[in-house]
């Protein structure tokens, strides 16, 4: 994943290229639009988030305004519109996951990392935020860490420390 700041001007490697290509080739002329979500699912991939610049050049590779890349961007949740930390880790804060801890297990993430939601650690490592529901509510509470979005469930502040120090070491 390349390291890409707020300002910074985005070129996308040609093998990105390659694939907004073949994305788009599978939908018929004239409807390309409907290739934004996977174009931006890669390009996220490929940079960690979407910055304004890289939302450009998407809506330029599809031919629409840039305005609809952001309004798609900024509705969708797994679409990150500020730099993350190489790992996202991501807590159901729905009903039945507060019902058995899950604001006991953010505010343990908060004070373990040292950052509100949707801050980054110093080291660049982790960055946390709670979401809606993870379809995975009787096994609460329940998160899951981002870019391969591995579920882990039944949590607790010891399982979350566990998890903390393993992601640390790789």
């Amino acid at each position: 994943m390349l390291k890409v700041e707020e300002t910074q001007p985005v070129e996308f490697s040609p093998a990105l290229k390659a694939k907004f290509a073949e994305i788009s080739s599978r939908y018929p002329e004239g409807k390309q639009k409907s290739a934004l979500l996977p174009i931006l699912h890669e390009v996220q991939a490929e940079l960690g988030w979407l910055s304004a610049n890289a939302m450009d050049q998407v809506a330029a590779w599809l031919k629409i305004e840039p305005i609809e890349v952001y309004e798609v961007a900024s509705f969708y949740s797994m679409y990150f519109l500020k730099p993350q930390g190489k790992y996202v880790l991501e807590v159901c804060r729905t009903g039945p996951c507060c019902l058995v801890g899950a604001e006991k297990v953010m505010a343990h993430i908060e004070h373990k990392l040292g950052v509100k939601e949707n801050e980054v650690t110093a080291d660049g490592l982790f960055s946390w935020r709670g979401v809606e529901c993870l379809a995975a509510c009787g096994f609460g509470p329940v998160l899951q860490i981002g870019p391969e979005y591995t579920f882990y469930e039944n949590l607790d502040e010891q399982k979350v420390d566990t998890l903390l120090e393993e992601l640390r070491k790789k």
